[in-house]
């Protein structure tokens, strides 16, 4: 797939928050879906003490969760780890990986977070809005907001509130594990990302993009 780029990478924080403030008033967090025919996951890995990026896609056929199609890319790292800006040291070698594929997927489910984010504009947002494609935050670790307990049965979710506003949903996907984070990325609203959530994890905690895209990410 053909990739525009937005902005340059930044180098430091000041610049990332920057294009965070600008960019987030272009996130849509309602559905503006084609039919999903195809779903992707994108994963990272690093290699040589964190210097090179490894970035992995995986293109699955939906709603049967077929590996239709993969790519990896590396780069070397530009932005170093710092929480909440997750998106500015991988994204650009995510892109390289999405460059390499000729099935464009309808929809993406990012490791990450999409709105639940301080400036609500996590990695699935900042991927979303750069390609112009739907994309859904699903995140292992809570980043910000509260929420009540979850009961244990798979599908069962709570609101993720923060100051006040729900910015995303902790969701049970398999019972006895710890929930998911979901949020709205771009281009879908909470409560579709948490139906696509729910049908692309048939029997593991994580999502099957997730899965298959962290084993080619880690190598």
């Amino acid at each position: 797939m053909k990739i525009s780029q937005r902005h340059t990478w930044p180098s430091t924080v000041a610049e990332a928050i920057t294009i965070q403030q600008q960019l987030r008033a272009e996130v849509i967090t309602i559905d503006q879906l084609e039919d999903v025919q195809y779903v992707a996951g994108v994963d990272m890995g690093f290699e040589a003490s964190g210097t090179i990026s490894r970035a992995a896609v995986a293109v699955l056929s939906f709603p049967d969760l077929q590996l239709q199609e993969s790519a990896i890319a590396r780069r070397p790292t530009s932005f170093p780890y710092v929480p909440g800006f997750l998106s500015f040291r991988e994204i650009p070698a995510v892109l390289d990986a999405l460059e390499k594929v000729s099935l464009i997927p309808n929809l993406i489910l990012c490791d990450g977070q999409g709105i639940a984010h301080p400036r609500r504009f996590g990695i699935a947002c900042h991927l979303g809005v750069i390609i112009d494609i739907p994309t859904i935050g699903v995140a292992k670790s809570l980043l910000v907001g509260k929420h009540e307990e979850v009961p244990e049965q798979r599908g069962s979710w709570q609101p993720l509130i923060d100051r006040g506003e729900t910015i995303g949903a902790v969701l049970r996907t398999r019972p006895k594990t710890k929930p998911l984070y979901i949020s709205s990325g771009h281009r879908v609203s909470l409560a579709t990302a948490i139906e696509y959530v729910l049908q692309c994890t048939p029997k593991y905690r994580l999502p099957e993009t997730t899965r298959i895209a962290d084993k080619l990410a880690s190598g």
